[in-house]
């Protein structure tokens, strides 16, 4: 059952972690282990003949975003039209970005998410405290694909060999934990309009 919790332990969670909210979803994980010096590379996913359209798209986004600001202030149905256009934009590069990297039904699994870290279980106990790892979540229905470098935190073992991992989010871009938080509110108000 999902439920949503404010991360509020000061015994178990670092002070800047305490104000996230966390919930409890069924999300896309692809998790990589980084070595020592991986733990900057800005995209582990990606090749680098990406990461030159990544930037120009952020730099377009932004344009696009500043000129709306303008416009707004004359013409408020035309800035409303051309905001939708651009989230549809948005949204059929995600579909177009995930259907060429389609995950597979084992990468799909629950998780605590919060603009602070991610808790996911492991099937082995290949994760210890102090570990890197490089983290893409996929998030449904948006289909958002936030990218964070984590730091393992804790490791609790079960019976089954595996453990829950607790990780914190050490290199994260604000425009990802934005994606983080816009989906954990879109969660929040999905939950109340099931009540």
């Amino acid at each position: 059952m999902s439920e949503m919790t404010p991360d509020n332990n000061p015994a178990d969670i670092p002070s800047d972690r305490r104000d996230f909210f966390r919930i409890s979803d069924h999300i896309g994980l692809e998790i990589r282990t980084l070595g020592p010096g991986e733990a900057n590379r800005e995209n582990p996913f990606n090749g680098d003949h990406m990461e030159s359209l990544r930037s120009e798209f952020r730099r377009l986004d932004q344009d696009v975003r500043a000129q709306l600001a303008n416009l707004a202030e004359r013409d408020r149905l035309l800035t409303s039209l051309i905001k939708s256009l651009n989230g549809k934009l948005d949204t059929l590069a995600r579909i177009m970005a995930f259907e060429q990297n389609p995950l597979q039904p084992g990468d799909w699994q629950d998780v605590t998410l919060s603009e602070g870290g991610l808790s996911f279980h492991s099937p082995t106990n290949r994760f210890s405290v102090g570990d890197q790892l490089a983290l893409r979540m996929t998030l449904p229905p948006e289909l958002f694909q936030p990218v964070a470098t984590a730091r393992v935190i804790d490791v609790v073992p079960d019976k089954s060999g595996g453990g829950k991992v607790h990780t914190e989010f050490t290199d994260i871009h604000d425009s990802d934990r934005q994606q983080i938080a816009r989906h954990v509110m879109r969660w929040q108000i999905r939950q109340r309009q099931k009540d």
